[in-house]
């Protein structure tokens, strides 16, 4: 009897798991579509590999994860709202290119919530072709630090699943691979010296 209910659970979690990887895979399909030829692929992005978010989770699997939870939000809530847009915006709403925890940002550090939507901003404007939807989602996402609340959908949802992410990542409860690049960056600079 024990061992048929063991088995009846253990079929639920993995029917759980099965779907939770579809959902997953879905999300990252979604995400290729509407970013993958120019966000994705652009060897500015992928330098936000190298730069800590929160805790341990690097810059661009924050904004991945915001790109996510944003898409899970509207969903769930059934906001209608441009999803291209929601997911590009999502993406580049850190976009300020260096890693705030660094010594020759300590000046930054204590205005960084303040200043570093202009500067994802000005740095995506750059890089990429954005609506002034995208460009609302960036310049907002840190509202209410902004002070000018934002002014579409897509921009309150971005705002609403970064600070989730923020959440969960500031108390370990979403981790990422930070520490294993914060070694492999000690030890390349080690090896350097020597």
């Amino acid at each position: 009897m024990a061992e048929r209910h063991l088995g009846q659970r253990s079929k639920k979690g993995a029917e759980r798991w099965k779907k939770h990887f579809e959902r997953q895979k879905e999300l990252h399909r979604q995400i290729k579509a509407a970013a993958g030829e120019d966000i994705l692929k652009s060897r500015n992005f992928r330098t936000t590999r190298e730069h800590i978010q929160h805790g341990n989770m690097t810059v661009n699997n924050h904004c991945m994860n915001v790109a996510k939870y944003s898409l899970a939000f509207s969903d769930k809530l059934h906001i209608t709202c441009n999803r291209k847009e929601l997911i590009r915006g999502a993406l580049l709403h850190d976009y300020f290119l260096y890693d705030w925890h660094d010594e020759e940002h300590v000046k930054l550090y204590r205005f960084h919530g303040f200043r570093h939507p202009g500067v994802a901003l000005k740095n995506a404007s750059q890089d990429y072709r954005l609506t002034e939807r995208e460009k609302d989602i960036i310049r907002k996402h840190m509202w209410p630090l902004t002070v000018v609340p934002p002014m579409c959908r897509e921009a309150w949802i971005v705002s609403a699943a970064d600070k989730w992410c923020s959440l969960m990542e500031t108390f370990h409860m979403h981790r990422g691979h930070g520490a294993l690049l914060q070694k492999l960056r000690t030890k390349r600079e080690e090896e350097g010296d020597r």
